[in-house]
């Protein structure tokens, strides 16, 4: 980032806004942040901007009028040269893989110290990505442990369809359609799926089927 950049932050606590806004300052010389505190303000804000008008985002996921991953994935869409990082007090593997998934590029925890925070900030200047340590070994782990070889756990064509179409972003009723069958009849075999694969996600369904060479 140069003197010149504008963040986008996403945080409705002022306290976090105000926490987050000195970590960026600190961490970038002159860096103009840009804050929201709701999903509507920040597509209000991102309505009104032209491609180049930012080059980081940092999002919090638990907003009061819905989940900041719905922005992480509108900022990818829009505005694929931004990198977005999470900042957020969840570090669960549903959040986690879920905000990867639509497309954050770090991942960032509040409960660290803010001088922890400038430091993962600053790697983004050196080509990494800004991860909080516990969330880089939940990654580790979750890599480790759930993405097994496809050759461990051998599944139905059906099975292989469906996984498929959820890793394209279908709902269940929408591989329904696209197989000419029932709904109750593809939730079952995502239930099937979900069983064999020991996952509980379609982020984690998303990653076996990438691993799979099926998305």
């Amino acid at each position: 980032m140069t003197n010149q950049d504008l963040c986008l932050l996403v945080e409705d606590q002022p306290p976090n806004q105000i926490r987050m806004t000195e970590a960026l300052k600190t961490a970038f010389e002159n860096v103009r942040v840009e804050v929201t505190g709701s999903l509507k303000e920040a597509r209000q804000w991102l309505a009104g901007a032209s491609p180049g008008a930012f080059t980081l985002a940092v999002v919090d996921l638990g907003l009061p009028d819905g989940s900041g991953v719905d922005i992480i994935a509108e900022i990818s869409t829009a505005f694929p040269q931004v990198i977005t990082v999470v900042s957020s007090i969840y570090d669960d593997d549903g959040h986690l893989f879920e905000a990867l998934s639509a497309g954050a590029r770090g991942y960032l925890l509040k409960t660290q110290e803010p001088e922890m925070i400038v430091h993962y900030l600053r790697r983004i200047e050196q080509g990494e990505p800004p991860l909080s340590p516990s969330i880089a070994l939940r990654l580790l782990s979750h890599f480790r442990t759930h993405l097994r070889p496809s050759s461990e756990v051998a599944l139905t064509g059906r099975e292989t369809e469906t996984l498929a179409l959820l890793a394209r972003g279908l709902t269940i009723a929408e591989v329904a359609r696209h197989l000419m069958l029932s709904p109750p009849t593809v939730a079952g075999y995502v239930k099937t799926i979900y069983q064999k694969l020991n996952i509980s996600s379609r982020a984690e369904a998303t990653l076996q089927a990438v691993k799979r060479g099926l998305a």
